[in-house]
């Protein structure tokens, strides 16, 4: 099975296995959010527990 590039464009796969993703609504409306939330928004995330096994079956490699 061939792997889903639009999926792969948006995850990040650790070397220990694990899935990261950018968190949401990271780059609309930056202006209107305070400095702490912005700063927040920087940097990959862990993916939630019920989407990994989307996400594995997405990814042939995995």
């Amino acid at each position: 099975m061939k792997t889903k590039k639009a999926l792969s464009k948006r995850i990040k796969i650790t070397a220990s296995k694990k899935i990261l993703k950018r968190p949401n609504h990271q780059n609309h409306f930056n202006a209107r959010v305070d400095s702490n939330h912005r700063r927040n928004k920087h940097g990959d995330m862990a993916t939630p527990h019920h989407l990994i096994k989307d996400a594995k079956h997405l990814i042939s490699n995995f």
